[in-house]
């Protein structure tokens, strides 16, 4: 899942949450905002890897304005 990277993002990582504790695995391509509430009220849930450097795209000629980090929240297995 990768966000719009705007206000809403903190509604799109809550659902990957609640969508974890419901059995989905999700993998989240977010910016690495630590100082938010959403990061600690859900990234911080997950297992996550923080992407040193800038993520740069294809042949694009300029890198990311911010670091980036990947969320995974592991869905619970329903037997």
């Amino acid at each position: 899942m990768n966000p719009p990277y705007g206000r809403e993002i903190g509604k799109w990582m809550k659902k990957a949450y609640e969508s974890s504790l419901k059995g989905a695995s999700v993998t989240c391509l977010v910016p690495a905002r630590t100082d938010t509430r959403w990061w600690h009220d859900y990234a911080m849930k997950g297992t996550y890897f923080l992407i040193k450097g800038r993520l740069k795209f294809g042949n694009s000629k300029n890198s990311a304005p911010f670091p980036s980090a990947v969320v995974f929240f592991e869905g619970k297995k329903q037997w």
